[in-house]
């Protein structure tokens, strides 16, 4: 444990602080016009392992670089690995579409095979992919680093299903398809009803789709301040959830929309156990999936046909429960609220965060008020409490936030909620809160995202209440959730 400046104990770690003490680059960041594609044979790995790369090579020679993200004096990265240069070409074959399920996936030659050895910690990774032409020409692969021994206070996983339910390469995603005009329900015939890990990333975030903005100011801020981390990501909790048991908190990042029912089985026997839960974001738990092996390993290919299309799925009238319908729609409807507290509402939220119990834990020391705006923390997704559907209710609202663009009546709530004997859950109620942690503007269209996180005073504090508490065990045998929701203007669903 360590006391902060602010006087908030938090559990640190002696590796972490000494980790974050090494040298840091920025050479991390890109700026790149060109893209360069790639994919490992895994979403994480632990030492011993040896990672298999396949790369789309550009014509010119290129480098693969490797980086720990973290703090590392505020530069955001240290390299730990760098290969030889690599010769350019030829291409790889373009990838196939499954007939039926559309599901796209790339048959690609081995470029590389990297062994992992003591010289990478446990931690969040990118590999670089960086042309011989000054950068112009590069390219992400995002790697978890795992230590499945830790008994780490904290777990903080990475939502690599979200990120391949977006993606979009090869034309078609759990979203889009050929001819698609807008992400959404409607032109579902040409979509994907399986995705595949065995593809790059698309575009978005040139190969790290959600790391940058949803989830490495999270990282930024716990390894700043040596917090007793590990790191997994959600195929992991659906492996081995039991595993889940051995740490105080886990906390899901900005946009962790798509779950099977082991993850989500495992997180609420966790839960039950002592473990508390922080949803950093919203829309979390929303989709239903499955895990299916692929050619390059198990649990690689995602299942989601979502609501409407879940007549097709081929346990539609065997196995009603794994229908890949969205969670709260069924055939057998387990609403999201039941685990997280509250309910997706909708998109596109453009408001600002609207303190409703200032006196709760995680506003001590904040000096806010009942009322009181912070600026612009709700934006994207949101999730609101429900009332009248089924889940807890002792849930305190900490903050009721109206979303005027979405509509008269609507409302962002950031809530939380305690397990008889077992532990709490936070859920932030805004899809962006992870990356309103980081308050850097966008600096160029060339530049990937803010390139260090900056934390704004009042949600550093807000985030050492919740290391605080939430390192510390059960969250309901120190601060049981006292409900309040009927005192606001809840809907009914």
């Amino acid at each position: 444990m360590v006391t902060l400046p602010s006087g908030v104990v938090v559990p640190s770690a002696d590796w972490v602080v000494a980790e974050n003490q090494l040298p840091g680059t920025i050479d991390w960041v890109m700026s790149a016009t060109r893209r360069i594609y790639g994919y490992c044979d895994r979403v994480s790995a632990v030492r011993g392992d040896v990672v298999t790369l396949f790369v789309d090579p550009p014509s010119l020679p290129y480098r693969i670089e490797l980086y720990r993200m973290g703090y590392y004096g505020g530069l955001g990265g240290r390299l730990v690995w760098r290969s030889d240069v690599v010769a350019g070409g030829p291409r790889q074959p373009p990838p196939t579409v499954a007939p039926g399920t559309n599901m796209v996936e790339c048959h690609w030659r081995r470029t590389m095979r990297i062994a992992i050895d003591d010289s990478w910690p446990p931690g969040a990774y990118l590999l670089k992919l960086t042309g011989a032409d000054n950068g112009m020409t590069a390219g992400y692969i995002p790697l978890c680093v795992r230590d499945d021994d830790s008994t780490a206070a904290f777990a903080i996983m990475h939502s690599v299903t979200t990120w391949q339910a977006y993606n979009a390469y090869g034309g078609r995603s759990l979203y889009v398809g050929p001819g698609t005009v807008r992400v959404g329900e409607t032109g579902t015939g040409n979509r994907s009803r399986v995705v595949s890990f065995d593809r790059p990333y698309d575009q978005r975030g040139w190969g790290a789709p959600d790391f940058t903005g949803n989830e490495f100011p999270l990282i930024f801020l716990a390894e700043s301040l040596g917090l007793d981390v590990t790191y997994i990501t959600d195929v992991d909790l659906h492996a081995v959830p039991g595993r889940l048991a051995r740490h105080r908190c886990l906390f899901s990042l900005g946009h962790d929309e798509y779950w099977s029912s082991t993850m989500r089985d495992g997180a609420a026997e966790a839960l039950a156990q002592g473990v508390n839960l922080a949803f950093l974001g919203a829309n979390a738990v929303y989709r239903h999936i499955r895990l299916e092996p692929s050619p390059l390993g198990v649990d690689r290919h995602q299942v989601c046909y979502k609501s409407d299309l879940a007549k097709e799925d081929p346990l539609w009238g065997t196995d009603p429960a794994e229908v890949t319908a969205n969670w709260p729609d069924g055939p057998v409807p387990r609403p999201e609220q039941e685990l997280v507290g509250s309910q997706y509402a909708d998109v596109d939220a453009k408001a600002d965060m609207v303190v409703a119990d200032a006196g709760a834990w995680i506003f001590s020391g904040t000096g806010l008020a009942n009322g009181q705006h912070l600026a612009r923390v709700v934006q994207g997704e949101y999730d609101t409490y429900e009332p009248g559907l089924s889940g807890p209710s002792n849930v305190t609202i900490l903050a009721h936030s109206p979303v005027a663009n979405r509509g008269r009546g609507r409302f962002s709530d950031m809530t939380y909620y305690t397990a008889p004997g077992g532990g709490g859950v936070l859920a932030a109620g805004s899809a962006m809160f992870v990356c309103r942690l980081s308050d850097s503007p966008r600096i160029d269209s060339n530049i990937v995202f803010p390139v260090i996180p900056g934390v704004t005073p009042v949600l550093w504090r807000m985030m050492e209440n919740v290391f605080s508490l939430f390192g510390a065990g059960p969250a309901s045998s120190t601060q049981p959730s006292v409900p309040n929701w009927h005192q606001f203007d809840c809907p009914l669903p």
